[in-house]
């Protein structure tokens, strides 16, 4: 998933980092999604609301 967003490494070193860092990323990954599905202006009125 990371490598399709073109970074192929963790930049942290740790466990609990790489986990941040890998949630961010799959956060990242899923929020592309739903405006590539719903579209921006849908999606932000649906987090102001």
């Amino acid at each position: 998933m990371k490598a399709r967003m073109g970074a192929t490494h963790f930049l942290t070193k740790t466990l609990p980092n790489v986990a941040a860092e890998m949630a961010l990323s799959v956060l990242a990954y899923n929020l592309t999604r739903v405006m590539n599905i719903v579209g921006s202006k849908q999606l932000m009125a649906a987090i102001v609301a």
